[in-house]
């Protein structure tokens, strides 16, 4: 089972755990079983069927009546007279010590395993969200949060509670079956072959009942990542559902959803609950079997198996069962995780295609010039730019513009390599971004979007994220820049409030002027605003543009904005019409040339 394979990789970290809960295990069944076979020789007294009292150490060998042998003269060493009720008591003492032993091991298995577990969970947890933070943006555009979401919680959880629940399991009853079959075999090896036959068709059968429940467990944990794709889009669109009153409608297709997911949950249900009953039905139908024939074994006399031996005999054989229908539950119930597992396996797997070279350049400095050598993309086989060729001399202005879907923000995606180019090159100081360290190329860069991104944290925190040691003082500094330390000032607990999900306390040019202050505190040499000011009203619009241009100062700037009135001071304005080159220059050059851009901005005037 490849997905259990992979739970297993996870565990080998704690591989001395995992040994000490064995060796635990095997002390615990030990004085299980010699808990029950101490009553072997108490049943032959009450059958007459032997004495205890022995005066001579026996000569050691490895068969039953050594051991029969040896209890008996360690209990004569202790009873006086052959009086039975002082064996009983003898007997009842040595029963109960022996199964506190069993139980304070037991105690010592679950102590240890219990690391494994929840360390195995926490590192499963710390792998995923590493490799969500890794992958490239081009695959969250063809997955559901959702669905990624539920992998990262429901399916990990799935994971702890059936496979490492039953790993467990997986350790100890193997340990303990094997065990009672040794035990079995030295006391009847011709009984025991007998069981041994009944039993694997109980354990072909349930086999049966966990490979339909891995199936139905599947589409289970898939039907969970749409019931959380639905919560995730109503909550982010809450707004716009009550504005349209789609209330209803929004409730009937989860209400739908969850009604799928209810179906197939009770379908699992039945199929895992049918494991259990019908193991046990089989056990039970293998032990009466065996009764049969062993109690006509005792009967005959032919065989060296009396009356005491073969009540001792079912009762370690009962003893086993219990380990067998584990085990056959445990498998079932790996079965459902398994699907699970597959799933955490398939997003560990993904393909991560932004890859740095074996030996990656770093650079000290941003010197000269960022320069897109014929550069073409498309998300698919559609190309979104083609064919761009642009040189961006250090502290220039280049402004992009052009009708929505005209590739501009994919233009300044690609310089962070949010993702890469399908063919030619962006080079930065002559050097190829590929064969740059990423870190290394990302510290170069800041970026201000049109959607602020802001987190559900203290706006200290927001304004010095990704800049770890970065002072109170600094901060401050760069709020002033930003046009920000005002309003923060008057807030109740200033730079320490909480500023909300998202940043809902604050209004978005407040917003807009944190992410730019973000930026201002990083201080890179090139800076992407991808439409800054275009969602904001026009109070809000002029602090943040005189917090940009502030920001812009010194800086090699790409700038992507709808309002041309905020970019006529760029140095260069490109448009760009269905990914390619329409026209390029300088404001007034490209007003006189009456062109695509002359247009957008004669409609922006009459607009306005």
């Amino acid at each position: 089972m490849k997905s259990f394979k992979n739970i297993i990789k996870y565990a080998l970290n704690y591989k001395v755990y995992a040994l000490l809960n064995i060796v635990f295990n095997i002390l615990a069944v030990i004085f299980e079983l010699l808990s029950m076979l101490l009553f072997v020789p108490f049943l032959n007294i009450l059958f007459e069927q032997s004495t205890i009292t022995i005066s001579e150490k026996p000569d050691f060998s490895f068969s039953k009546d050594y051991f029969e042998a040896y209890f008996n003269y360690t209990a004569s060493q202790y009873i006086e007279d052959d009086n039975k009720i002082k064996v009983l008591l003898f007997v009842c003492v040595l029963v109960g010590v022996m199964f506190l032993l069993k139980n304070l091991f037991r105690y010592g298995a679950m102590f240890f395993i219990a690391v494994l577990r929840t360390g195995v969970v926490r590192d499963m947890r710390n792998e995923l969200h590493t490799k969500l933070l890794s992958l490239p943006l081009l695959f969250y555009s063809e997955e559901k949060k959702g669905d990624i979401i539920s992998r990262v919680t429901t399916d990990v959880q799935e994971v702890e509670w059936s496979i490492l629940n039953s790993l467990e399991l997986m350790f100890k009853e193997p340990i303990s079956v094997t065990l009672s079959l040794v035990v079995m075999i030295g006391m009847n090896p011709k009984l025991t072959l007998f069981s041994l036959i009944l039993l694997p068709t109980s354990g072909f059968i349930i086999g049966r009942v966990g490979k339909s429940l891995k199936k139905t467990s599947g589409k289970l944990q898939s039907q969970m990542g749409e019931l959380l794709s639905s919560v995730e889009e109503s909550l982010g669109g809450l707004r716009i559902i009550k504005a349209f009153h789609a209330e209803k409608t929004v409730d009937r297709k989860f209400q739908t959803l969850n009604q799928d997911y209810t179906d197939l949950h009770l379908k699992m249900m039945r199929k895992r609950d049918s494991a259990s009953p019908l193991s046990e039905f089989l056990g039970s139908t293998v032990m009466v079997t065996l009764a049969y024939y062993g109690g006509s074994l005792v009967l005959d006399g032919e065989s060296n198996f009396n009356g005491g031996e073969f009540i001792g005999y079912i009762i370690i054989f009962a003893r086993l069962l219990s380990p067998i229908k584990a085990i056959s539950s445990a498998y079932s119930i790996i079965q459902k995780g398994a699907a699970s597992a597959e799933r955490i396996d398939e997003l560990i797997k993904a393909e991560n295609n932004i890859k740095e070279i074996e030996n990656p350049k770093s650079l000290s400095s941003f010197t000269n010039n960022i320069h897109y050598k014929n550069v073409s993309f498309g998300y698919t086989n559609e190309l979104v730019l083609n064919e761009i060729d642009i040189n961006i001399e250090k502290g220039k202005t280049i402004a992009l513009v052009g009708e929505s879907g005209g590739g501009k923000s994919t233009f300044a995606d690609l310089l962070p390599r949010f993702y890469d180019v399908t063919s030619g090159s962006i080079e930065i100081d002559g050097v190829n971004i590929k064969d740059l360290k990423l870190d290394n190329l990302r510290s170069f860069i800041g970026v201000v979007t049109q959607e602020s991104i802001l987190f559900n944290d203290t706006i200290f925190n927001n304004i010095s994220f990704g800049s770890e040691n970065a002072t109170k003082e600094q901060v401050i500094e760069a709020a002033k820049i930003a046009n920000a330390h005002e309003f923060i000032s008057q807030l109740e607990n200033g730079y320490e409030t909480n500023i909300g999900d998202r940043g809902s306390k604050l209004s978005g040019g407040q917003r807009q002027r944190l992410s730019i202050a973000r930026a201002v505190l990083k201080n890179p040499p090139i800076l992407i605003l991808d439409e800054a000011t275009s969602a904001l009203d026009t109070e809000s619009e002029k602090l943040v543009q005189d917090a940009l241009f502030k920001l812009m100062q010194n800086r090699t700037s790409i700038v992507i904005a709808h309002r041309l009135s905020t970019i006529q001071n760029a140095d260069e304005i490109i448009v760009l019409q269905q990914g390619k080159i329409a026209e390029r220059g300088t404001h007034a050059e490209l007003i006189n040339r009456e062109g695509i851009y002359k247009r957008l901005s004669d409609l922006q005037t009459f607009s306005n």
